[in-house]
Order: structure tokens, then sequence, then C-alpha cells
């Protein structure tokens, strides 16, 4: 091989090895942005500006652009995608409704948004994601008493809801005083998938139908069924959000003021900025994202952790648990984290004790049962990433030296076989001398 082809070879593996090597940061993310129209570009800009201003980085283009691909050879090019383009049929390029799932199977955010003309692509996704939109195609979500006051009457199409998730992981711990605009199509979820979540959702008055058409039958879609904005965290981790409305991104919603109908209270500005820039937050892990480091165990007294542990001995359990603020990993705080200690099934359940510095810990004895064993932490708190620690270890009986010699309760036992033993002696010493 020449030296000039081996440059070359070294050359164009250089950039593989680097992102291979390059350290995790969860800010650091790269995210493909779908349009229907370069238009939603500027009509939603102040939406894109909060995430480039969190370090960011979007790759705009449009949905049918015959160049889009999201990976090659297994490789992903970004970390993240944003759906703005609810009337698309096709997607350009090598992107298709399989690739998007294997996207997000792989562990990928994604952010979808769909409107009154949403097309039977976008509503596949969402129904492979666990959500199901209204089958009527020109249904919007109506309602006649949590409607937006307008200085024209209008149809009630434009809902002010106020109707939040109670999460402050999800949507922040600053409280959301404002209504969130919504105009648009209404989805329920699909009830065998539990992780799936209303974010954001209709008032009890509201229903799905066509706009200034008459009802000849009661609306399938009703009342607080109806969910407006859903969140999903799938089992590997990765985030979805789902909004039936793509104007509730828009800057024009972000800047409206609004009052609903039977309040008083009118608001200068809206909440949907608030409200879609802390769900971004917790759908691209700047929120709720946990890690797990320094996992131990050894007995009571010791540092090393051994290699086998034996029946009834005292052992301590300790992991540390950080949870991601956006810059930096902060300690996570809470008083429901539990360790099992399982074989087939738990005969240890503790839940761990806490310094709040991320440090979580306990004390047990091992059962009196031996065995190959398990340290299982397996947590799971809405909102926040799944975590799953698992690590192994033996447990073996006493061995034959190290049972206890004589224990009180065996007292009787000692007391029969040395009155056995005088009493033969006696008896034959009787049958031997005695003429």
């Amino acid at each position: 091989m020449s030296k000039s082809l081996v440059v070359l070879t070294l050359i164009s593996v250089l950039p593989l090895l680097c992102y291979a090597f390059s350290p995790e940061n969860p800010t650091d993310r790269k995210v493909l942005v779908l349009l229907d129209d370069f238009a939603i570009k500027s009509t939603h800009s102040l939406f894109f500006k909060s995430l480039q201003s969190r370090g960011f980085d979007l790759d705009f283009k449009l949905a049918d652009d015959p160049k889009i691909s999201l990976q090659r050879h297994g490789r992903y090019f970004y970390d993240a995608l944003i759906l703005f383009a609810p009337t698309i049929d096709r997607f350009g390029g090598s992107v298709d409704l399989a690739g998007i799932l294997d996207f997000v199977d792989s562990g990928h955010d994604l952010i979808l948004a769909a409107d009154s003309n949403a097309s039977d692509l976008i509503r596949e996704i969402a129904t492979e994601c666990g959500v199901d939109f209204d089958e009527d195609s020109a249904a919007v979500v109506i309602d006649h008493t949590s409607y937006a006051v307008s200085e024209t009457e209008g149809d009630h199409t434009l809902i002010a809801s106020d109707d939040l998730i109670k999460s402050d992981v999800i949507v922040g711990s600053k409280k959301i005083e404002a209504p969130v605009l919504f105009q648009g199509i209404g989805h329920t979820l699909n009830p065998v998938n539990n992780l799936v979540l209303k974010a954001l959702s209709a008032s009890p008055s509201a229903y799905s139908a066509k706009q200034k058409s008459k009802l000849l039958s009661p609306p399938q879609l009703k009342g607080s069924a109806i969910s407006l904005v859903s969140v999903i965290q799938a089992r590997n981790n990765a985030r979805i959000l789902i909004s039936g409305s793509l104007s509730l991104f828009s800057n024009r919603f972000f800047k409206s003021g609004v009052q609903k109908a039977g309040h008083p209270t009118k608001y200068d500005k809206s909440g949907n900025e608030q409200f879609s820039i802390e769900l971004s937050k917790w759908v691209f892990h700047e929120r709720g994202h946990l890690k797990a480091v320094n996992v131990r165990h050894h007995k009571v007294g010791e540092t090393d952790e051994p290699a086998i542990y034996r029946i009834n001995d005292d052992l301590e359990y300790s992991v540390e648990i950080y949870e991601w603020s956006g810059k930096a990993w902060e300690p996570y705080v809470s008083d429901d984290v539990q360790v099992q200690f399982y074989m087939m099934s738990p005969y240890v359940l503790k839940t761990l004790s806490t310094d709040n510095k991320g440090l979580y810990y306990t004390t047990f004895k091992v059962p009196d049962v031996y065995g190959v064993f398990q340290f299982k932490v397996e947590y799971q708190k809405p909102g926040y990433t799944a975590l799953s620690l698992s690590k192994q270890i033996p447990v073996r009986p006493f061995r034959h030296n190290e049972y206890e010699r004589f224990i009180p309760t065996a007292y009787p036992y000692y007391g029969a076989a040395f009155s056995m033993m005088a009493g033969f002696i006696m008896f034959t010493a009787v049958h031997l001398y005695n003429k």
C-alpha cells in the first residue's frame, strides 16, 4: 500500500475516531427540523431561537427534500427531530415512517406538531407513539365555555386552556399563570400505552367536530378525554412531544394577549412561550435526565468489594445519582429510591437514605439463603429517565468450621448425650463386676 493511500485512509477515519471519543454533553446536540414551508422558520422563529440560545444546532430542511437522511451505515447524524410539517404525505430522501420510528427506538427525541389538515403519514407516526388523532380529517377542537375571548365572537376554536400536567419536572417549577392558546386537532391516548401523559388537556365542555357544521350525532371525542398536547417517555428513555396545533409554537401565539371566557383577568401575554420552552427542555433532556455512578457494596466496616458474601453478613450498599440541570450535573435528591437484594424474587427491599449531595446508601443483613443474588435498583418516576442498575453477587452458606459452638439452645442435647454415656459406663461396671 502506497504512503498516499495510507494517509488518505487515516484522514477518512479520523473524523469517526473524534466522534467516537467525544465527551457526552446533553446540550451539544444537532437537531433536524423538517418544515412544510420555509415560511414556518420565520413565523415560529421565537421557538427556534430559544433552542439555539440553549446550544442546539438546528438544521432546517423541507420535509420533501430529496437529500435528507437521518443515518448512514447505522450512524445517526442528528440527536433529535422536529416535525413541523403537518401536511406532508411523503418525506424526501431516505426518511420514511419506519426510519423515524427506528430513530426514536435508537434513543433519539422527537417533537411532532399537527393541525386540522394533518396527513395520514403524520397520523401514523402519532399512532405508533401511542396517540390517536381524530379520524375526521377536518375536525378541530371546539369549546363554547373555555375559549379565548376576542373582539369578534368567532367559532370558539381558539381554546384557552390552563389544564396543565401537574409535574414540575415536565413543565418547570415556575407556575404558568396565563392560559395556553390552542387551535387545532385533538387526540386521545392509547389506553394500553401507560407511557403517554397529557401535558395539556381540554376542558369537560370541549368536543371535536367540523367547523360550522351541525352535529347529527354525539361527537366521538369530547370532554377531558381530549388531549391537546401529550408527552411520551419510551422505555429506552427517548422522549416525544405531540401537539395537535402547530400554531401553539408560533410567534403570534407567543405574543398574543389572552382572556379566558368567563374570567375577568386579561393577560398581556399567553402562556404559550413559557409552556413550549419548558416542554422542549424536558423533551431534549435538559431536565429530568438522571445518571447513576459509583455503585458500591461491601461488608460493614470494610471498604473493598468482596467476590462473595456469606449468609447473615452485614453489608452496605451505595450509589450516586445526579440530574442534568441544563448546564451541569447536580445531586438528585429524593426519598423514594429503593434497592432490592434479589434472587427469583426480592428477599430484601430497602429504601435508600441520602446525604442530599447525590449519595444514596443503606445497610442490611444478607438473608439466610444461599445462591446467586443481585443488587437491583429499578427507579421509574414520571418525568425522569428510568434507572436500571443490576450487580450480581453469590452468597454461600457457613463452612463446617464457621458454625457457633456450644450454643445454649443445644444444652439439653449435650446433657442427654453425656447422661447416656454415664449410664452406659455404670451399666457396664455393674454387669462386669457384680456377682
